[in-house]
């Protein structure tokens, strides 16, 4: 991608951004207060880890429909071992291990067995989902919450930011470090284009597929970290609002800027949670706004696929020979 045409897209996406607050603001002037723009970003924070996460998969061309199972049975995870009496960093550690053990799983399944992806995910998930109920029979917990310190995650302040937007702003750092800085990222990206080129280039390409797995599995379980320090409970469903969010993030972004990237996945975090947070204001029934999201991730689906793409790159220089 050329510098201008990078530029013309971020012109684009600051123009959509801008529309979409105006819009906004222009029936509820809360929109652009203070206060609704850190509750935005705490909701943009918790939709933002898990998208940074599965953006990784999307890179090696797979999908993974697991991690808001997987999710839940973290969040499950890390309540119960709250509720024990263990310290902070121990339960959240567990809650991460079980995001980063299944990632790995699901990756060797994948990359090693070639079993197909969505079909895996999906049973992977609800193994996740029946593990989490183990803990209290389906039933929330938040035994020793308050006292754990767990809340101050979301109500703590890091460097004038809130902690959750200041926590995906580092996962996003490290995200790019990782995917656009590093040899280890163009792996990822060498997978994704073309698995048999990479692997006579040298690239270790189940490991790579793995790695990706087990990257969105671990972002998946510390977002519901943050969504449970925010609501103050753990509970077997606490994952099942990530999976439409983070996958119309990644897309949109990529849809946006061309390919799927940490930024570009940035882009689409912040686009669908100033969609969301306004229709919350305007008190928009969430189907509504459940049926929007569910359009804007077809759309983006359908921007991103080459296949479509090309054709309507094929099909526009056809009409203007027609034309002519």
């Amino acid at each position: 991608m050329t510098t201008n045409t990078l530029f013309i897209r971020i012109l684009a996406f600051g123009a959509i951004v801008a529309i979409i607050a105006g819009l906004f603001w222009s029936q509820n002037p809360a929109f652009l207060s203070t206060g609704n723009i850190r509750a935005l970003m705490r909701h943009m924070s918790v939709n933002g880890v898990a998208a940074l996460g599965l953006t990784f998969v999307i890179v090696v061309r797979h999908f993974d429909l697991s991690f808001p199972g997987v999710a839940s049975f973290g969040a499950m995870t890390m309540g119960w071992l709250i509720a024990g009496g263990q310290p902070l960093w121990m339960a959240i550690s567990g809650g991460l291990a079980v995001g980063l053990l299944f990632g790995i799983f699901n990756g060797i399944a994948v990359a090693r067995f070639k079993l197909p992806d969505i079909v895996t995910t999906i049973a992977t998930g609800g193994l996740a989902i029946g593990f989490s109920y183990f803990y209290s029979n389906g039933t929330s917990i938040s035994r020793n919450f308050f006292m754990s310190g767990l809340l101050d995650i979301n109500d703590g302040r890091f460097l004038g930011l809130d902690r959750p937007f200041a926590i995906l702003l580092g996962a996003a750092l490290i995200g790019i470090l990782i995917l656009n800085a590093s040899r280890f990222g163009r792996a990822f990206y060498a997978t994704g284009e073309n698995e048999t080129a990479a692997w006579y280039s040298g690239v270790p390409v189940n490991a790579m597929v793995v790695a990706a797995f087990a990257l969105c599995g671990l972002c998946a379980c510390l977002s519901v970290v943050l969504l449970v320090a925010s609501s103050g409970a753990a509970n077997v469903s606490a994952g099942t609002q990530l999976l439409m969010p983070a996958f119309a993030a990644v897309y949109l972004g990529a849809a946006l800027f061309g390919r799927p990237s940490v930024l570009a996945t940035l882009a689409g975090t912040m686009l669908m949670s100033l969609m969301l947070n306004g229709f919350t204001l305007l008190a928009i029934p969430y189907y509504y706004s459940d049926a929007i999201v569910s359009t804007v991730l077809i759309l983006a689906i359908t921007c991103f696929d080459p296949r479509i793409s090309g054709a309507l790159r094929r099909l526009i220089p056809a009409r203007k020979e027609k034309l002519a």
